[in-house]
């Protein structure tokens, strides 16, 4: 069984894993485009969405209470399975029904908010990292609406940065990215 969200979000994994399992140790204390987040806490911030995320599939309540530091032993091994969980649990149409009893918004909603972590926060630790990163093409035309849309409360949340101009010859990604306050070069 797929669903549209766990086929983008599959197809985002795909281009967001390599970049994940390249970063190296030593890089962990760079800073990323994301102020208040280091590579380091990108990564924790990362994978506690994709965990959190599974338990919203299915109607758990997530904890978003804290942020643990997971990035001890086979982190990235465990990060590509807990990635892969997160896609099974969004393959259910089941999942896509009703309100979040969690977030009290739509379902359908809630699998685009991790699905929008994985391709942007993809970005954001390429770019962090010295890494190259080109998003799906399907993925990027089914977020840029999302995000245009999520944009103005994203940054009363502090979640997005102020929309920043975008290139004339931006790319839909960039473009996207843009705002969602991220300056591409």
């Amino acid at each position: 069984m797929t669903t549209e969200i766990s086929t983008l979000l599959a197809a985002a994994a795909e281009r967001t894993l390599p970049v994940i399992r390249a970063v190296r140790d030593d890089q962990l204390g760079l800073d990323t485009p994301c102020a208040e987040f280091r590579v380091r806490d990108l990564l924790n911030h990362l994978f506690q969405v994709v965990v959190n995320f599974q338990a919203l599939a299915v109607r758990e309540q997530p904890d978003f209470s804290t942020t643990p530091d997971v990035l001890t032993g086979d982190w990235r091994q465990r990060f590509a399975d807990e990635t892969a969980t997160l896609i099974k649990a969004w393959s259910d149409p089941a999942a896509l029904e009703g309100v979040s009893p969690g977030m009290g918004l739509p379902q359908a909603v809630v699998g685009n908010l991790v699905l929008v972590d994985l391709v942007v926060h993809g970005w954001d630790l390429a770019q962090a990292t010295g890494q190259s990163y080109e998003p799906d093409p399907a993925t990027v035309t089914a977020l840029a609406p999302i995000i245009e849309q999520m944009a103005p409360q994203g940054r009363q949340m502090g979640v997005f940065g102020a929309e920043v101009a975008a290139r004339e010859d931006a790319t839909d990604f960039e473009r996207m990215l843009a705002v969602s306050g991220r300056t591409c070069v």
